[in-house]
C-alpha cells in the first residue's frame, strides 16, 4: 500500500478529507520520530509499539578486504507487533 492509498483509506474510514487525513498521518509520523529521537517508546493499542533498540559494539569483517573491523555501538528504531495484530495475521 502506498502513502496515497493509505491516506485515501484513512479519509474514507474517518470521514475526513484527503488533505486532513494526510495532515493527521504526517503529524503521527513526526510525533513518533520525535519521541524515538528522545528515547521514548510509542505504544499504539491494537497495533504495537515503536521503540529504540541498542546494538552493542562488536567485531566484524570487511567483506572486500577480509580484515577485521570494529563496529561501534548504535541505536536503531524497531517495531514490536501487538498480540492482537499477530493473531489477525495468523488467520
Amino acid at each position: 500500500m502506498k502513502k496515497t492509498e493509505l491516506v485515501a483509506k484513512m479519509a474514507e474510514e474517518a470521514g475526513l478529507t484527503k488533505v486532513q487525513a494526510e495532515a493527521a498521518l504526517n503529524a503521527f509520523v513526526e510525533t513518533v520520530k520525535e519521541a524515538l529521537a528522545e528515547g521514548d517508546e510509542v505504544p499504539v493499542a491494537g497495533l504495537g509499539k515503536f521503540e529504540v533498540r541498542e546494538r552493542a559494539a562488536r567485531k566484524g569483517i570487511n567483506p572486500a578486504t577480509k580484515e577485521p573491523i570494529d563496529i561501534p555501538a548504535s541505536k536503531a528504531p524497531a517495531f514490536k507487533a501487538s498480540t492482537a495484530l499477530k493473531a489477525l495475521l495468523k488467520k
